[in-house]
């Protein structure tokens, strides 16, 4: 190993901790829902059925587990900076990223067979997870004015919080019900919430940095207004009110593509800038998609779609923006320059196949060889990617500067 490179420089700042349990949860959570996939499909690989449900475990892995650590490593890094504080020390941060890489670890192990590894996990996730909000939290009543971005997506972690109790809950032996209030939770609760927050104070900011004549629109309002709306459709996931989702999921249809259409920079744009707005463009599709199916379900009783949807916001939204803020991060804060690298392009591109894929194996007759095949897809677009930046994570900065 090169002697500048070393694990203590992950315990340099929060973004390298944290972005480096998520890259390496990106690949181990992928890797073992791959494999359950391929074995379910083709019975020659034997694989051990989980309990929990593979398929709800899964959720849970992938929204409070590793998507959540990226999460906590943005907002450890940037709540300081929206407040004008004094920056985190080590020891608030690492507990977060062992409760939540161990977290994962054991809940893995777990799925693979060893009996304590769920309840494990869990307690070394919730143990990562409370000590991220005590760390969090008392940085809304320090700083001197209002900042809504912070208190938009502390409101996202506190629903995610609520959501990993009802998931603790059902683990522990409480009905299967609050395993679906946790999945909901997860994905309308804390991450839309967090993900739409730090675009609307961030993606207008980072156009008029760098496309002239940009002019950032981003009232207070609109974040109200979307706040509203994914609560709404949450209150209706959780009732099972499927045929009158239409009533909330056509507004943010068009709340999403307004953002798309005033958002989107016009003319030549770097490639750090442009793939977040693409990644932005799934949205508005993702609530076609919801809006097509709770109409359609309204019209004939048929609940057509699937996961479709879902898969559209998981894999082409979250999964688009994830590589796309990520790197920006790790470029920005690593001394480098802020471009989109050859690893990354090939990530973003590969993560759309692989979501078109994905939502494309809900129509197809061997759906189940599909859901495996976006699967593998999912580990070779972010494989190569996930090397790169964790080997920036153990490096110091290419500037010299500290952090």
């Amino acid at each position: 190993m090169n002697a500048a490179v070393s694990p203590r420089l992950l315990a340099q700042a929060p973004h390298r901790l944290m972005f480096f349990v998520g890259a390496s949860n990106v690949l181990l959570a992928m890797l073992w829902w791959a494999a359950w996939l391929v074995s379910s499909r083709w019975p020659m690989f034997q694989m051990h059925q989980p309990q929990p449900y593979a398929g709800w475990l899964h959720a849970f892995v992938m929204q409070y587990q590793m998507l959540a650590s990226f999460i906590f490593g943005f907002l450890m890094t940037v709540f300081p900076r929206w407040m004008g504080l004094r920056e985190f020390e080590r020891w608030r941060y690492l507990p977060v990223g062992l409760g939540l890489f161990g977290g994962q670890l054991m809940t893995l192990l777990g799925a693979l067979g060893w009996s304590a590894g769920i309840v494990v996990g869990l307690l070394m996730t919730l143990a990562g997870w409370i000590a991220a909000l005590v760390t969090l939290a008392p940085l809304l009543w320090r700083e001197q004015g209002m900042t809504w971005h912070a208190r938009s997506c502390f409101a996202a972690l506190l629903f995610g919080f609520a959501g990993l109790l009802a998931w603790t809950a059902y683990v522990l032996g409480a009905l299967p019900i609050w395993a679906f209030v946790s999945i909901k939770l997860g994905s309308f609760g804390l991450l839309l919430p967090v993900y739409i927050t730090v675009a609307h104070r961030m993606f207008p900011f980072f156009a008029g940095n760098v496309v002239p004549g940009y002019a950032p629109w981003r009232p207070l309002w609109l974040l109200a207004a979307f706040w509203v709306l994914a609560l709404a459709h949450l209150a209706l996931e959780l009732a099972h009110g499927y045929a009158w989702l239409w009533l909330v999921d056509l507004p943010l249809f068009f709340l999403t593509a307004t953002l798309c259409i005033r958002w989107w920079p016009r003319g030549p744009k770097p490639g750090l800038l442009a793939v977040l707005f693409i990644g932005l463009a799934w949205l508005p599709l993702t609530f076609a998609l919801y809006s097509a199916q709770s109409v359609g379900y309204l019209l004939t009783g048929v609940y057509a779609l699937g996961r479709a949807p879902a898969h559209a916001l998981f894999v082409g939204f979250f999964g688009s923006v994830l590589v796309a803020m990520v790197t920006r991060v790790t470029q920005g804060h690593s001394g480098r320059a802020l471009v989109m690298p050859k690893v990354a392009w090939y990530a973003f591109v590969a993560i759309q196949l692989v979501a078109l894929l994905r939502i494309g194996a809900e129509f197809a007759d061997d759906s189940s060889r599909w859901q495996a095949i976006a699967a593998v897809g999912w580990l070779l677009a972010l494989a190569p990617w996930v090397a790169r930046i964790g080997r920036i994570y153990v490096s110091p900065r290419k500037d010299g500067k500290p952090g």
